[in-house]
């Protein structure tokens, strides 16, 4: 199997916090999470999810809790889930309040909306007393009016200023464990912001870029956002924002950190671009094993060579590989020939391969499903 990279980066160092038992800063592994789509009343629903994401290489799990209901399934989930909780709270400090007494694993919360300096002074003491962080951060969407006319729009500047204000007003009341987010649907602007505020602020930082969109484009502007900022330095915990099944959240998540080297490897599938040459049928063929392989989160690389200029020598760099030919293909594994089959054969033996290095698979999500 593949082998984990070394870090190329040298992470820049933040105070550490700790989101029941994982810990985020202080050069800390870098944590993925992803937030619950399911009604948080709904107790099977959600720890159904839960399992689900901690299956996919989670790390941390935020639920929304917009009302009482919400609020008084948090004790039950936080007894039953086997992974952290934080709880997404606005505009009722009760809630906030609530959910300390539930015992969950943190905050996040937006000082702004939940309801004046004299709430957000008790849920920063309550926080604090149960030694439990506490996100705040702004997005480009949710500015006040007078931070926007102020710096004439939603800029990295406003953001970060108007974040560090929600610092600042925590601090005053006795807080110490706070993480930090400054988040637009621009990749430029995310970047911006995330810079200047690693600069003003040792607190850990939560790296996203907000409202990616939907699989496809939402995976290309996480991946550059929060690639770029980890590839230099900045970042202590991420969420890859789609609209999509939040378990794609936590596999692009994963899967941003194993190719920059900064976390565990992850399935990788090799192919190559094609081309006259090739042999076989690679763009079906690595398209079927991505299907195929969706739920497997094992460290796996597995190479779809069309031909025998590149392939074989590629096919040799993976764990299990195959290279087309003129009638037949050869199937690779641990970088050495296996042995040659009919093309039409070369899926089923490749998979064949995988079984026996992984276990069972199954077509689709191996997770169980939205």
């Amino acid at each position: 199997m593949s082998e984990t990279r070394e870090a190329p980066v040298e992470r820049r160092m933040t105070k550490r916090v700790m989101v029941g038992g994982v810990p985020v800063g202080g050069r800390a592994p870098i944590s993925v999470q992803t937030m619950t789509n399911v009604p948080t009343a709904d107790l099977p629903a959600v720890l159904a999810q839960v399992e689900r994401f901690r299956r996919a290489g989670c790390d941390i799990v935020r639920v929304a809790v917009p009302d009482r209901e919400a609020a008084e399934a948090l004790p039950a989930l936080v007894r039953d889930s086997p992974l952290p909780i934080v709880a997404d709270i606005h505009f009722d400090h009760r809630l906030a309040l609530a959910a300390v007494e539930a015992g969950v694993h943190g905050l996040r919360i937006n000082p702004g909306n939940i309801g004046g300096e004299r709430k957000v002074r008790e849920v920063a003491r309550a926080a604090a007393a149960a030694g439990i962080p506490v996100r705040v951060g702004a997005n480009a969407g949710s500015l006040s009016r007078e931070v926007l006319e102020r710096f004439g729009g939603p800029t990295a500047l406003a953001l970060v200023e108007s974040a560090l204000a929600e610092v600042r007003l925590l601090e005053k009341h006795g807080l110490e464990y706070i993480k930090v987010s400054v988040k637009s649907s621009s990749v430029a602007v995310t970047l911006q912001a995330y810079r200047l505020l690693s600069e003003r602020t040792e607190h850990p930082l939560h790296v996203g870029v907000s409202e990616a969109g939907p699989l496809l484009s939402g995976t290309l502007k996480s991946a550059l956002g929060i690639g770029i900022l980890l590839a230099e330095g900045i970042g202590d915990t991420i969420r890859a924002s789609l609209s999509a099944d939040p378990v794609e959240e936590v596999r692009l998540g994963r899967a941003i950190l194993a190719h920059l080297g900064l976390g565990r490897p992850v399935l990788e599938i090799i192919s190559c671009p094609t081309c006259a040459r090739a042999c076989i049928d690679v763009i079906e063929l690595s398209n079927a094993l991505e299907r195929l392989l969706a739920g497997l989160n094992r460290p796996l690389k597995v190479a779809v060579m069309g031909c025998a200029v590149n392939g074989p020598g590629e096919a040799r760099e993976a764990d299990l590989g195959i290279a087309g030919g003129r009638t037949r293909g050869l199937l690779f594994r641990a970088g050495e020939p296996v042995g040659w089959y009919p093309r039409e054969k070369l899926m089923e033996v490749l998979l064949a391969e995988i079984e026996a290095a992984c276990g069972e698979i199954s077509e689709g999500d191996a997770d169980g499903g939205s």
